[in-house]
C-alpha cells in the first residue's frame, strides 16, 4: 500500500466523490472541513462499493457506524425520514475521510443493507444500532442485542423510550435467580430548589 503525502483538498475529494457517483448520491455537501455524502437506502450498498474500491476514494477502513433518531430535530420542526444510519470512512493510502448517511425508508420497520460484507468491522456497530435504535440490517448474519439484556424491551436510545425504561431487573434470593419485574422508581423533577435571604453576605 502506497501511503499519500499530500492529501488532496476537502473540496476537491468532495468533486471526486461527486464523480465518483454520480446520480447515485443525493447530496455531497462540505460543512466545518468535513464531507457527508447523503444516499438512498436503494443505492446504500452500491455506493458504500465504490466509495472502497474507486481511484480517488479509497475508503479501505470504516471506523464507526451508529444509528440516528430525527424524531425531535429542530425542537419538532422536522418532518422527514425518522431513522437514519450515519458511517465514518477512512482511506489510509490516501489520507482522506468521508462520513456517509443513510436514512431508513419505513419509520415503523427501519431496515437497510448491512456493509458488513463490505468492511467487515461494521459487525458491531450494526448489531450496537439494532439493539439501541431497533434498526435493522438486511444481510447482516448474526444481528442480536450486544449492549442490552437478553431480555430487554425496547430500544433505549430511541427518543420516545423513557429514561426509566420498562421493566428492572434484581436477584431474587427466594427464587435464587435474577427476575424481572415493573420499573419501581418514581418520576420526580431534579430541579435545585434556591432559597434567597434578604442581605445575604451583608449585601
Amino acid at each position: 500500500m502506497v501511503l499519500s503525502s499530500s492529501p488532496v483538498s476537502v473540496p476537491q475529494l468532495g468533486e471526486t466523490i461527486a464523480s465518483v457517483l454520480g446520480g447515485k448520491a443525493k447530496s455531497v455537501r462540505i460543512a466545518l472541513g468535513e464531507i457527508t455524502v447523503m444516499v438512498a437506502a436503494a443505492d446504500y450498498l452500491a455506493v458504500a462499493a465504490l466509495l472502497r474500491d474507486a481511484p480517488g476514494c479509497k475508503f479501505e477502513q470504516l471506523i464507526d457506524l451508529c444509528g440516528l433518531d430525527y424524531s425531535e430535530y429542530k425542537n419538532g420542526q422536522y418532518d422527514g425520514l425518522r431513522y437514519c444510519v450515519s458511517s465514518h470512512l477512512l482511506s489510509v493510502s490516501l489520507n482522506q475521510r468521508v462520513r456517509l448517511k443513510v436514512f431508513c425508508p419505513d419509520d415503523d420497520f427501519p431496515v437497510v443493507d448491512s456493509v458488513n460484507a463490505i468492511w467487515n468491522s461494521a459487525n458491531w456497530f450494526e448489531r450496537e444500532a439494532f439493539d439501541l435504535y431497533g434498526i435493522v440490517f438486511e444481510g447482516h448474519n448474526d444481528l442480536r442485542r450486544i449492549l442490552t439484556d437478553y431480555g430487554f424491551i425496547g430500544h433505549p436510545f430511541r427518543k420516545d423510550f423513557p429514561t426509566t425504561g420498562h421493566v428492572e431487573m434484581r436477584y431474587d434470593p427466594e427464587q435464587k435467580r435474577v427476575i424481572y419485574q415493573p420499573v419501581t422508581i418514581e418520576p420526580r423533577e431534579m430541579i435545585p430548589r434556591v432559597i434567597r435571604e434578604d442581605k445575604y453576605g451583608g449585601l
